[in-house]
């Protein structure tokens, strides 16, 4: 296996290759957290860089990791533990944005050139948001929930991460690992160790209520959707909230009834064999006996960490899918 780890000086100027001990971990995670790698430089030797500075590694020839130094913590032995994010930390700035009609994928155009970040692929999306208000909020809250609004109303889920250096988003559909004849498998011969939960206490809702208080009638407008069997099951479970103008209300309902009515479910696997496409996000095949259940389907991966040392590579994954719900 063949580790590139590159850091620039002070000055951008020059680009080192430190000497670095063993266990370089790069973690990423679906939602509201930047791409991070950890790393031990061995200070004896160390070159000169500092908060800021740029980071980049490959591994066997493949683009992983594009972002900066954000912190350093030094020992007595000389050696300088770094924390390193991508592009996505600079979306922890908060800021107060008003407007009207626009997609996502524009909000998110948007915002990239306000602060002047990267873009690589930004995929359309649908569902125009007639007029919003985000005020004193993170700019990764601001985005999310313009996405939450295409899935909500569209039904369509899109995956927003940091592409080695630009911010990119893409459809579900297109985040498969592999190729129709060989998408990548995790079963029990490739995890070592597995841990599933099975739930209706969390993110499960077999009825909606939507209200909307419509100015122009002076009335509130009511939606609701509802599973009969699962509420018999297992009692009302109920999710409320309010509409924005411009959503459909009653497609809005049956949307969020199709995603939250069933129990969560959630996988963690540790130790699987390494593969550096893999990253929160990405969809890869499962296969394994559960118990209550046997699984050979797709599934999402909420959290991604893979640790590259002494010339192994592992991940530790947490998934969704199907029935399973993060």
């Amino acid at each position: 296996m063949d580790v590139e780890l590159l850091i620039a000086n002070d000055t951008g100027t020059r680009a080192y290759l430190p000497p670095v001990e063993e266990g370089i971990e790069w973690l990423t995670e679906r939602r509201s957290t930047p791409g991070k790698l950890t790393f031990t430089v061995l200070g004896e030797d160390a070159p000169g860089f500092s908060e800021g500075s740029a980071v980049r590694l490959k591994v066997d020839g493949d683009d992983i990791f594009y972002g900066f130094v954000f912190q350093q913590g030094r020992d007595r032995d000389r050696t300088i533990k770094v924390t390193a994010y991508d592009q996505l930390r600079y979306l922890k700035n908060k800021d107060t944005y008003v407007y009207e009609n626009k997609t996502a994928a524009q909000f998110i155009r948007m915002v990239a050139a306000d602060f002047a970040l990267e873009t690589g692929t930004i995929a359309d999306t649908a569902f125009t948001i007639q007029s919003r208000v985000e005020e004193n909020t993170s700019l990764y809250e601001m985005i999310e929930n313009a996405l939450d609004l295409e899935l909500t109303n569209s039904g369509e889920l899109y995956v927003f991460y940091d592409d080695f250096g630009k911010l990119t988003l893409r459809h579900l559909s297109d985040m498969y690992v592999g190729r129709p004849d060989a998408y990548l498998m995790i079963d029990e011969e490739t995890g070592e160790n597995f841990d599933y939960t099975s739930s209706i206490d969390g993110d499960t809702y077999n009825k909606i209520k939507l209200t909307y208080d419509n100015e122009d009638t002076g009335t509130r407008e009511v939606y609701i959707a509802q599973d009969g069997t699962n509420i018999n099951r297992w009692g009302i479970l109920q999710y409320f909230d309010t509409l924005s103008k411009g959503e459909n209300g009653q497609a809005k309902a049956d949307a969020l009834l199709k995603l939250y009515d069933r129990k969560t479910r959630t996988l963690k696997i540790t130790n699987a064999i390494g593969d550096n496409r893999v990253r929160a996000g990405s969809m890869v095949v499962i296969r394994l006996d559960l118990g209550d259940t046997k699984l050979s389907h797709f599934m999402l991966v909420e959290s991604c960490r893979h640790t590259y040392r002494q010339g192994e590579h592992w991940m530790d994954l947490t998934l969704k899918g199907g029935e399973f719900v993060g």
